[in-house]
């Protein structure tokens, strides 16, 4: 006889769970006694949205879910952020939430929260476990589904006596693998398809991808002399340098990019859901008036046809497509069409000067030029990272963590995560001033679990992207967009790591490498010139286009 918690922690260890990230909360008592002496590691986090981020990230690098546990009520309501960086990226994981006990539900009890109803729209599946014998089966279900076809989120509530109570049942085995197998029919389909083809481009993304996957794209393309543009935050699927590599579809994209895209009369799509983000909000690829054959490959049949006519559609894994592509003679060479997306992108590269002592585009490329292949580069949402789309070169798969949902607050939980699975890599996050005060509370995770991540803050003093926006539309009504921020390297400092103000370019280099060898966590914080708004544009020059369109209107 084993309490549920145990019974719940003895299901995590069947399905190779290493490490859950949580907040611990009375409503989940014996799954915390369960994770006692397990050898599972149970990363403390100071906040449940970063524990689901954390979560998050670490289903990003392995493929497997992450796994986090919450408390009811705010602890639930804390964690949907990262539930929905899940969901929107494609991401397996499972979130364990505490719950009120069975007798108590209908009743407005303390911290009660119909869970269903509100990871409904969040989740691939959302539970309540009210029988303790049968919590094997409700984990077996959620490592498959969190797993299969499109990966995403799953959620599971505990009653707190349900977890308590005893049941004797036997663990069940983890799931099996798949299939992977795709028909030969199926690969001559889609090469006789992009044989008709006079502007093709290739387009790898979602979650399932590999090393191998990147490799073999990197063998096809050249084989076949093919463009690759990634999606939104998924520069990782192909190593930036080779020569058929185009570029990033997405926020901030090349605009030459854009136009191929809109000119191209067959796209490749290999995982990714060709969304708006990828596709400047339909103004590129329009579904209602689709300008270019889709030759569409995802895990999920849900998708094919969702948004465009698959002419053809195949349901299978795209790292099976792209190594069965890869071992086809070309029909046809595009070398061309390919070379001149090529110096677009290389064109592209060329830094544009920013104002300032300090310039985001020199630290990035910096960064670029001088952290091993396999660094990983996380952050979250602001103006900051288009710098880090725009002139980092990913050189292998697993190497950026960033959030497709553009959720804030990211990159710190997602670099702990990665630090923790990864101990011996360089692991640099890059944030906002704005956007690491989200989850900033998180250094303190980092200190407690040894995850010597570095983090390099841009102070600009605003929310920069909103900054943006409002100059366009309302230029010189600032509202709600002016920060007053902590002096983050005392922060840093405070939590017992390194910390460092950058106040000239030429200073940099040196105090990332004191970063580097104090061993700890660190936080270099740059004193960006507020005039620094984009990659494009300054503030002053942002506002008065705004002002120019405000005439014309």
């Amino acid at each position: 006889m084993r309490h549920g918690g145990q019974i719940l922690v003895d299901a995590l260890k069947a399905n190779g769970v290493g490490r859950v990230f949580s907040v611990p909360g009375e409503s989940f008592l014996a799954a915390l006694d369960g994770l006692y002496a397990s050898g599972i590691q149970n990363v403390t986090c100071r906040h449940e949205g970063g524990a689901a981020m954390m979560a998050e990230a670490h289903g990003k690098l392995t493929g497997r879910p992450g796994v986090a546990f919450v408390t009811r009520g705010p602890g639930a309501t804390n964690a949907s952020a990262g539930v929905h960086v899940a969901r929107q990226d494609s991401t397996p994981m499972i979130l364990f939430v505490g719950q009120i006990a069975r007798a108590d539900r209908d009743r407005d009890a303390f911290q009660e929260v119909d869970y269903r109803a509100m990871f409904g729209p969040l989740a691939k599946w959302v539970a309540e476990i009210d029988q303790t014998e049968r919590i094997p089966e409700y984990v077996s279900r959620a490592f498959h589904l969190a797993m299969s076809g499109r990966p995403g989120p799953v959620v599971l509530a505990l009653p707190e006596d349900m977890l308590s109570a005893r049941a004797e049942v036997p663990d069940l085995a983890p799931p099996a693998p798949p299939l992977s197998a795709v028909a030969a029919e199926s690969i001559k389909a889609i090469a006789q398809a992009l044989a008709g083809a006079e502007r093709p481009l290739v387009v790898p993304g979602g979650t399932l991808w590999s090393q191998a996957a990147a490799d073999d794209l990197a063998r096809f393309a050249a084989g076949w002399g093919l463009p690759v543009a990634v999606p939104f935050r998924r520069q990782g699927h192909m190593d930036n340098a080779h020569p058929n590599y185009v570029g990033d579809l997405g926020v901030g994209m090349n605009p030459a990019l854009g136009q191929a895209l809109s000119q191209a009369d067959c796209v490749l799509s290999l995982g990714s859901r060709l969304g708006d983000t990828l596709t400047r909000g339909y103004e590129l690829m329009d579904p209602v008036r689709p300008h270019a054959r889709v030759i569409h490959v995802h895990p999920s049949p849900d998708e094919l046809g969702h948004l465009w006519r698959p002419d053809p559609g195949l349901v299978a894994d795209p790292r099976a497509v792209v190594a069965a592509l890869a071992a086809l003679p070309a029909p046809r060479r595009w070398d061309d069409w390919t070379a001149g997306l090529r110096a677009g992108y290389e064109a592209w590269q060329q830094p544009r000067p920013t104002p300032g002592a300090v310039r985001m585009e020199a630290v990035v490329r910096w960064l670029s030029d001088h952290l091993p292949p396999d660094a990983i580069v996380t952050n979250g949402a602001g103006n900051y990272a288009a710098f880090i789309h725009r002139y980092y070169r990913f050189r292998r798969f697993g190497t950026q963590l960033a959030p497709t949902s553009g959720s804030m607050g990211y990159g710190l939980p997602a670099a702990i995560a990665a630090k923790l699975e990864h101990p011996g890599r360089s692991v640099v996050c890059l944030a906002g001033d704005g956007c690491l005060q989200m989850t900033v509370n998180e250094l303190s995770t980092a200190a407690q679990h040894g995850a010597a991540v570095i983090v390099i803050v841009a102070n600009n003093g605003h929310y920069g992207t909103i900054r943006m926006h409002q100059e366009r539309s309302y230029p010189g009504r600032v509202s709600g967009t002016a920060l007053a921020n902590p002096d983050f390297a005392a922060l840093a400092r405070a939590y017992g790591g390194h910390g460092e103000r950058v106040e000239r370019q030429e200073d940099f280099a040196e105090a990332f490498a004191r970063a580097q060898a104090a061993g700890t966590l660190a936080v270099l914080e740059l004193a960006l010139d507020p005039e620094a708004l984009s990659t494009g544009a300054t503030l002053s020059q942002t506002r008065a286009a705004g002002e120019a369109g405000l005439r014309r209107a």
